[in-house]
């Protein structure tokens, strides 16, 4: 579900490990550093909630593969933590009764990813066979139980000409949102960047496809990582216009205002964003994109300066809700 505001939360990486080895994991230069104690993860969900965090977000590596996952999903909702979000690959929930104890326990909100609308295309970028199936019987079982499921996909050269079949898949399990997220070139997609990086505005055009599928029935869409000049006539579905208030907790690392890390650190803008209208709301991509890739094809968008994500999110007239043919 959608937060936004006041919302405040923590996401805690609980570990590194995982049971997939995806070609473009941005933590795959962390796995050597395992996972964090059950008494660490305890103390940070009670530091989250002295500081007044009302969601949590369990995530890593993948957080499901740990024995004690149950019991500290439990311990958040004994908290009183209101949102608790498991970060997941979706495969160990294909066991039904885990996904039952998992969700007695506290978890109400699931945030899962798939790549690829069949088996070829998801277990290749995974390197795990198999894992298609679990996950799709996993997001079907989540559904099944009326949970709610926020569904990621990383948008890949192998993958991206095929967001629209994705999202008709998306449509047909039941997911309540859908992100397409434009590759973060760290880590394992730093080694395999030739491999899994796309060009930035062709990709776009099947994003807005692919969302346009979602829209059509219904479902919340949004793109992660793509400026606004690449998706106009979507302009209100650029996630970061709906990212809530987020700290991070590492093994080693806490992070208070991801939000400000993300904008300053992470993403990058570039002289000709000086005459863009969205210059004074966009992120810009990941900065590793253009070091390798240049920055042409990002051009500004004339018109009045847009301010503030209300201006977006007030004006149906300029940036409808349901976009029209002719912007794809």
């Amino acid at each position: 579900m959608i937060k936004t505001g006041e919302y405040k939360r923590i996401d805690i990486k609980t570990g590194y490990l995982c049971n997939n080895w995806c070609r473009f994991c941005v933590q795959a230069h962390n796995r050597a550093l395992g996972n964090r104690t059950t008494d660490e993860i305890k103390e940070t969900l009670k530091m989250a909630k002295n500081e007044g965090r009302s969601g949590v977000v369990f995530t890593g590596g993948e957080f499901t593969i740990r024995k004690d996952a149950i019991e500290l999903v439990r311990f958040a909702k004994e908290l009183g933590f209101e949102t608790i979000q498991i970060q997941t690959n979706g495969r160990r929930f294909a066991d039904m009764n885990f996904l039952k104890a998992i969700m007695d326990a506290g978890a109400n909100e699931f945030g899962s990813s798939l790549h690829g609308y069949k088996p070829e295309i998801h277990d290749y970028l995974t390197r795990s066979p198999g894992a298609w199936m679990q996950t799709v019987t996993g997001m079907r079982n989540i559904k099944k139980l009326a949970g709610y499921i926020v569904l990621n996909s990383v948008v890949v050269k192998p993958n991206y000409k095929y967001l629209e079949e994705l999202a008709k898949l998306f449509v047909e399990i039941g997911v309540d949102q859908f992100q397409f997220a434009f590759m973060h070139a760290v880590g394992n997609a730093d080694i395999n960047f030739n491999s899994m990086m796309a060009t930035a505005s062709e990709v776009a055009k099947y994003m807005k496809k692919g969302m346009l599928v979602g829209l059509e029935h219904g479902s919340m869409v949004m793109t992660e990582a793509m400026p606004y000049c690449l998706m106009r006539g979507f302009e209100r579905y650029v996630a970061e216009l709906y990212m809530p208030k987020t700290s991070i907790k590492e093994k080693d690392r806490y992070v208070e205002d991801f939000d400000i890390v993300r904008k300053t650190q992470g993403k990058t803008l570039f002289p000709q964003c000086k005459k863009c209208r969205f210059r004074y709301i966009c992120e810009g991509p990941w900065r590793e994109y253009p070091e390798r890739m240049g920055s042409n094809e990002f051009q500004p968008v004339y018109g009045k300066p847009i301010l503030s994500p209300d201006e977006i999110l007030e004006n149906e007239e300029e940036f409808p809700i349901f976009p029209k043919l002719s912007e794809l």
